[in-house]
């Protein structure tokens, strides 16, 4: 077994400049939302075109996660990691620039490009950077509770700059971040040494399309439906070539996903149970972000700040868990996470036309935030743990996969439920309909990640804390750094 690394010699500015990069990228995940009305008027779009400027990044940033992850195993991740955040501040930069829709579209799938490369490379280096023990659960902790923080205060960054400036200073305000980023990167951040061996090429095309196709059919249920020829043909593609993947990889001598990262009960319910989560929450901020707009009559800066309640407890929540994790095996607020989400967003579906903000939204938003804050942080970290050095990368990029594809399936699922609404009435009570059977979908995804966190991560988890010896550490993340 490998050594662990020795104490970064800059752990504060190695753990800021990771977390700051991921969230960057997490930001433009929903810093849009709130934005998209002006966005829309702006370059005048239509309906089926302003759903692009968000898919198109969804569906690159999802198709590319594997293979960046990979990258960085055989390139050095530190190189990679840098070349993303060049990749997505230039792109942010041209979006900022969009004379048109057509340009807007392109900039953000150049965009999913950048945050395929950093979001594993990030992961990868954080574990890298920091030791076994009480440093890396609290990295590693920080980082999760960064995802969480990151989707919701997007909403409040988009709706406060598209009110006050311009939907355009939402992307504007990566480049001097990014820019900073990539300076300091090379200081701070020592570079990881390279894999050996082959690219599995082939491995690499099957997953990148296939979850590419994936996504593009669930997307494109939100303008044609499920039974359209071009939704079924390119989900049957897509699940054609991820089977097709699956058995590439078990005969591939160096695979891009290392089926092994399976063999472990706590990884794999990781992965499903954050693949649902990220399907229920997505529907809520989607829908939720229209309910205070079209319903409530908030405007943008309004509508964003209306997130607050849940951006603030999920961020005085987050702050606690490494000492909970230093404490308590990471089952244990993950099921309490999921079990709080669920209680808010059940009160959240229960919306309607007739609702106050303060009992029928923001009382909830303060248990989903509180969900959140418990639940992000052991969902990252169950992802990665007892994964060896050679995988880092695979089960970095695997999180993030399961994240991003999450996201999509569930918007498209939520959207195509919400579609299921008869059209009677006035628009505003048609529309709070939506928004409440988009929610109550949303309560089911939840209850089926409780499910799979039930059966598969939280008795794993125990048992592997009744085996620990009495002098053992409590375990943390157990991925080796790569040398």
């Amino acid at each position: 077994m490998k050594p662990e690394p020795a104490t970064a010699s800059h752990p504060g500015a190695i753990l800021a400049i990771i977390l700051v990069s991921y969230f960057m990228i997490l930001l433009d995940n929903s810093v849009i939302f709130t934005a998209l009305p002006s966005l829309q008027a702006d370059l005048q779009l239509s309906t089926g075109e302003l759903s692009w400027v968000q898919d198109a990044y969804t569906l690159v940033f999802g198709g590319l996660l594997l293979l960046g992850a990979r990258a960085g195993d055989l390139l050095g991740r530190r190189r990679v990691f840098v070349f993303g955040l060049v990749v997505f501040s230039i792109a942010s930069l041209l979006i900022g620039l969009a004379p048109a829709g057509w340009w807007a579209i392109a900039g953000r799938a150049v965009q999913g490009v950048g945050a395929a490369i950093v979001a594993p490379a990030s992961l990868s280096l954080l574990t890298a950077s920091f030791p076994e023990g009480r440093e890396r659960t609290r990295a590693v902790a920080l980082y999760g509770a960064t995802a969480g923080i990151g989707a919701s205060l997007g909403l409040v960054i988009g709706g406060a700059l598209a009110h006050w400036i311009s939907w355009r200073a939402g992307f504007f305000v990566n480049v001097p971040i990014g820019a900073a980023m990539i300076a300091l990167a090379p200081r701070f951040i020592p570079e990881s040494g390279r894999a050996h061996g082959r690219f599995d090429v082939f491995g690499a095309l099957s997953a990148t399309v296939g979850v590419g196709a994936l996504v593009f059919g669930i997307i494109n249920t939100v303008d044609a439906g499920w039974n359209s020829p071009v939704t079924v043909t390119a989900v049957s593609a897509g699940v054609v070539l991820l089977v097709l993947f699956v058995l590439i990889e078990r005969t591939a001598a160096q695979p891009i996903m290392p089926l092994r990262l399976f063999a472990s009960r706590r990884r794999t319910g990781a992965y499903v149970a954050r693949f649902l989560y990220l399907g229920a929450m997505i529907g809520f901020f989607f829908f939720t972000t229209q309910f205070l707009q079209e319903v409530l009559g908030f405007d943008p800066l309004q509508a964003g700040l209306g997130f607050l309640p849940m951006t603030a407890v999920n961020f005085a929540v987050a702050m606690s868990i490494p000492r909970l994790m230093g404490r308590l095996p990471g089952s244990i607020p993950l099921v309490a996470g999921i079990l709080v989400t669920l209680a808010g967003m059940f009160w959240l579906s229960r919306v309607g036309v007739d609702s106050a903000y303060l009992t029928g939204v923001a009382l909830p938003m303060v248990l989903i935030g509180a969900g959140q804050g418990l639940g992000f942080a052991p969902l990252t970290s169950l992802g990665i743990i007892g994964a060896p050095a050679s995988d880092a990368g695979a089960a970095s990029g695997l999180v993030n996969t399961f994240h991003q594809v999450g996201t999509c399936l569930g918007l498209g699922i939520a959207v195509a439920a919400a579609g299921t609404v008869p059209t009677t009435g006035s628009a505003v009570a048609h529309l709070a309909a939506q928004v409440s059977l988009a929610l109550t979908t949303g309560s089911i995804l939840l209850l089926l990640a409780l499910a799979v966190t039930a059966a598969l991560i939280l008795p794993a988890d125990l048992a592997a804390r009744r085996t620990r010896t009495p002098r053992e550490p409590v375990p943390a993340p157990q991925l080796e750094a790569a040398r």
